[in-house]
């Protein structure tokens, strides 16, 4: 796990309920400050609430990365790419945790807790929270995101 600690929100829906539970202990026993955005039970929600709790989070500075959880990790991806201080992307493996994050310097990781198994939910945070921005050619690419919205 990371050397370096963050502030974190994480948020779900019911599908994503478990899966955001134990991230969230995992990420508090490593150090992180850990910021529970809910729901506070599996009873069913609608993401885009929570997505727009991350979203609302991440916009007023409250961390430095968000993890947004619901079954196909999609939706609430959707959700939160709609506010202009998120970049989340979508993994599925540590691959596209690192590439989410050396290229295009996501700040949000989504995970889908039907799609992802809790042992590589947390290879795919580690990575995600492990890798630095590359910067150079992508960090003009990356400035061009904030003039999509």
């Amino acid at each position: 796990m990371s050397l370096k600690k963050y502030k974190i929100v994480i948020a779900s829906d019911h599908a994503g309920f478990d899966l955001k539970e134990s991230l969230g202990v995992w990420l508090t026993k490593h150090g992180h400050d850990v910021k529970d955005l809910g729901p506070h039970s599996d009873e069913s929600v609608d993401y885009p609430d929570f997505g727009k709790k991350l979203g609302d989070a991440m916009t007023a500075g409250e961390a430095e990365f968000g993890i947004a959880i619901c079954g196909s990790g999609i939706g609430i991806s959707i959700a939160v790419n709609r506010f202009s201080a998120v970049r989340s992307a979508l993994c599925r493996d540590k691959d596209d945790a690192f590439m989410a994050r050396l290229h295009n310097d996501a700040n949000v990781l989504a995970l889908g807790a039907r799609k992802t198994d809790d042992k590589t939910a947390k290879d795919i945070v580690r990575v995600f929270l492990d890798t630095e921005f590359e910067g150079g050619r992508h960090a003009r690419r990356v400035e061009k995101l904030g003039s999509c919205s």
